[in-house]
């Protein structure tokens, strides 16, 4: 027998409002959407480029007017974290929807992506959905799946690029072949992801842009000389390939009709790749740049105050085009900030954000062995910065034998290990590659460069057992083996990059890696 459920009047005045509300195009708190209008998805990724790179996040010589108009005309989230300021662990949260400690051998950089993560591409892809990425996706290391954990690559098709450090894949373009390819009644779901503005660059770029040295802003754990201001002027020339391709795309979607119906995020992996800045974890480090744009969904120039992590993207974009996330993904959705009318802090319970590293890059070793991480554990709220170094005796940027091998080398890299101790700038070399105290604690609105460590003042004691213990409390809660005293195993993952001789100190080949059946 066949039952019919009839609806009540509130249903149907719930129905009828939100039709209301499309009609006038004024976002519903819901959001509700159905099969017949999944939205689309494109993201776009730098790789290596800090949040105040970006016009949208205060005063800047670095010229981004694509992305800034799209946080003009969308939402910008002021207090967006990466979880894990490296690459592949970063990316690998926003792909799984997990926490860095939650990710096993993808918590470490060049490690292994585990065939147990499903990632949002893959279950868009069995939704319906076309998935694709140009440039770099989930990288580096090895996965065992026939596509990159982003998805099938879009990388054809070539350009000649301004400058020696620029790759010569052009991303606007192969997006739009992948357009082009995209049958009209098929929602897709793409990563664009350049491979800017990590290094190298060309040296003295800036000065074929026409740049001048006094418009570089140098932050104050580096001392101000040409040679970092000219580091910082090639670096800008990167970001701005990053805003112009990001431009190319959204004129790609308006051609072809698709913009009202897609879902735009811009962000960036990490920081700059610049000491103290990219795999540390400092503000710069992993306070990162996060812009949604949704012509007609997302309502203009709003700003939104909320804590939220790489870690919630995955399921937002599930939850966005009408899925449930499943299981796995420990994130949260990000709907309720997006399709908010608000600004400021949409959810008083987001007043706050956990971070991590484990191993980076090679080169630390000691009497414990070699290839060892060094174990971070921080919280971020409002005003503090609350970071716990696991292991202080540990080299944090790598072993000063073997290079400082978790910093990119750089003109401004040279300049810092150069320095001797009967310099006047030694102290720059000491708050870039030095040790580290176990406790660190920075009061991040008279500090935002995490310069002058709170830690050992006895009336901050009291402040930092608080935020530890709320730190350690959420990190069991979430299974994290280092907080757990299982640390040792992130040691004793393979590193799948190129490896040291420590007898030589020379780089050797990557082990030779086979991919395990899906």
């Amino acid at each position: 027998m066949i039952t019919y459920a009839f609806p009540t009047f509130q249903s149907l005045l719930k129905f009828s409002m939100v039709g209301v509300l499309a009609f006038l195009n004024i976002p519903t708190s819901e959001n509700t959407v159905t099969k017949t209008e999944r939205p689309n998805i494109l993201f776009c990724i730098a790789d290596d480029a800090s949040m105040k790179s970006f016009g949208a996040y205060g005063d800047t010589f670095i010229n981004t007017p694509e992305i800034d108009q799209l946080a003009k005309d969308g939402l910008v989230f002021q207090n967006a974290y990466n979880g894990n300021p490296k690459c592949s662990p970063a990316r690998a949260c926003i792909l799984t929807g997990k926490y860095s400690w939650q990710l096993k051998e993808a918590a470490d950089h060049n490690g292994r992506f585990p065939l147990e993560f499903k990632t949002y591409p893959q279950l868009l892809a069995k939704k319906g959905y076309r998935v694709g990425y140009t440039g770099k996706g989930w990288g580096p290391g090895v996965y065992d799946t026939k596509d990159n954990p982003a998805g099938p690559e879009y990388n054809t098709i070539k350009l000649e690029p301004p400058y020696k450090g620029i790759t010569d894949v052009d991303y606007a373009a192969n997006f739009e072949a992948f357009l082009n390819e995209n049958p009209t009644d098929t929602p897709f779901c793409f990563w664009l992801g350049t491979k800017e503005p990590h290094r190298f660059y060309e040296l003295d770029s800036w000065k074929k842009a026409g740049r001048r040295l006094e418009e570089a802003n140098v932050p104050p754990f580096y001392p101000d000389n040409e040679v970092v201001r000219g580091d910082l002027l090639d670096y800008a020339n990167e970001v701005e390939w990053f805003d112009t391709h990001v431009g190319k795309a959204i004129k790609a979607l308006e051609k072809k009709g698709l913009l009202k119906n897609t879902l735009v995020l811009i962000t960036s992996d990490h920081g700059m790749p610049f000491p103290r800045v990219k795999g540390q974890i400092y503000e710069e480090g992993f306070h990162i740049p996060l812009i949604a744009y949704w012509k007609g969904k997302i309502v203009s120039g709003r700003t939104v105050s909320d804590f939220v992590s790489f870690s919630d993207l995955a399921p937002t974009f599930m939850e966005v085009v009408g899925e449930t996330p499943p299981e796995q993904m420990t994130g949260s959705s990000l709907t309720k900030q997006l399709f908010s009318t608000e600004s400021g802090r949409i959810d008083k319970n987001r007043d706050h954000v956990l971070l991590g590293k484990e191993r980076h890059d090679i080169g630390r070793a000691n009497e414990d062995g070699t290839d060892l991480a060094y174990p971070v554990r921080a919280i971020r709220n409002d005003s503090l910065l609350y970071v716990h170094n696991i292991k202080p005796e540990r080299w944090p940027v790598g072993n000063p034998e073997y290079g400082f091998m978790n910093t990119d080398g750089s003109p401004t890299k040279n300049y810092l290990t150069s320095l001797k101790p009967e310099d006047e700038e030694y102290p720059f070399f000491e708050m870039n590659f030095d040790k580290r105290p176990e406790h660190e604690l920075y009061n991040i609105e008279k500090d935002p460069h995490c310069i002058h460590n709170l830690a050992n003042k006895p009336e901050n004691a009291t402040v930092i057992k608080k935020l530890r213990t709320q730190m350690e409390t959420e990190l069991i809660a979430q299974g994290d083996p280092r907080t757990l005293g299982k640390g040792d195993i992130f040691d004793n993952y393979i590193y799948y990059g190129k490896r040291l001789d420590y007898k030589t100190g020379k780089r050797i080949a990557p082990l030779k890696y086979i991919k395990k059946p899906e």
